[in-house]
């Protein structure tokens, strides 16, 4: 199976709402799926996660959209992969991040051990990683199973994998197969440990069941010549909306 690089955005989009979906029902949160939008309506500390699914939205999927982000319990998130909704009316700050294409290769044995994650302790390290390494201050403090639900890796096509230096569990990702595409969410190191291959350890672990199937990421700055280095190329932008924090009163 191959993925052109104008079908990308699309495969990254359903992806996406595959990985969001299966969280959100693990979590308990209640999934929203539309024609042009997926939606995991969260509580207050993970807030509302929404997947744009098509670069058309109609008037009536936007309105619902907004409604949704308006009464929202906690942060608002959103992925446009097609770079086509405008959610400025919602006081959302945007920044953009590329789409990169990878086509089935081979890949290299990591220099660290990776281990999949089957048990409840690894999965727990996996977390602390993601929180610290994503400074995710909404999941602070610490609950553990809040932001991977142990039924997380007993979904289709879902799992994570963690990166140890020295015996000590430094880096963590995801990544989630659906429709015959694989694609990568939470590649983090913790702070300690960056610059030292965590990264790219982690990556090559977890592309080991996956270099048989078109890839796709949405890299940040940071990890994008990681990706480069690994066979990724970016192929369009995708623009990210966040709700503004509100300062605290004084």
């Amino acid at each position: 199976m191959s993925v052109s690089v104008a079908e990308a955005p699309m495969r990254q989009a359903r992806n996406s709402a595959a990985f969001w979906i299966a969280t959100g029902r693990c979590r308990g949160h209640e999934v929203i799926r539309r024609r042009g939008f997926v939606a995991v309506d969260g509580d207050a500390r993970a807030g509302l996660r929404i997947l744009i699914q098509e670069s058309d939205l109609d008037p009536g999927e936007l309105a619902e959209l907004s409604e949704l982000a308006r009464r929202a319990a906690g942060p608002v998130n959103a992925e446009d992969p097609f770079s086509s909704t405008d959610l400025s009316h919602l006081g959302m700050r945007s920044w953009q991040m590329p789409v990169m294409l990878r086509p089935p290769g081979h890949v290299g044995e990591p220099v660290l051990e990776v281990i999949r994650v089957r048990r409840p302790e690894d999965l727990q390290a996996a977390e602390r990683i993601v929180i610290e390494g994503f400074e995710l201050a909404g999941f602070q403090p610490y609950r553990p199973g809040e932001l991977f639900p142990m039924p997380l890796i007993e979904q289709p096509g879902v799992d994570v994998f963690v990166a140890s230096y020295d015996g000590v569990p430094a880096g963590a990702c995801v990544s989630v197969v659906d429709e015959g595409i694989g694609s990568h969410y939470w590649v983090g190191t913790s702070p300690a440990f960056r610059s030292r291959g965590v990264g790219r350890a982690v990556m090559l672990g977890s592309l080991a069941h996956l270099a048989d199937l078109p890839l796709t990421i949405t890299a940040s700055k940071l990890g994008r010549p990681l990706y480069e280095s690994l066979g990724y190329t970016a192929v369009a932008p995708s623009t990210w909306w966040a709700s503004v924090p509100v300062a605290p009163s004084r």
